[in-house]
């Protein structure tokens, strides 16, 4: 039986926001970025996608 859940997703503060934005310039993959971040890659691409930013190995 699946169980349903709610995704609790936590803000993204300003520095996280500013790494993020380093770390896709630098060309980082998504899995070292959410990493690095300590954030599910789910999140991380959500936000990359938001912010319309390029992530270099995004699946």
């Amino acid at each position: 039986m699946a169980q349903d859940f709610v995704r609790h997703r936590q803000p993204w503060k300003p520095d996280e926001l500013a790494k993020l934005r380093t770390l896709a310039a630098k060309g980082m993959g998504l899995k070292a970025i959410a990493k690095a971040l300590t954030r599910s890659e789910e999140s991380v691409q959500d936000k990359a996608r938001e912010d319309g930013l390029k992530i270099a190995k995004l699946r």
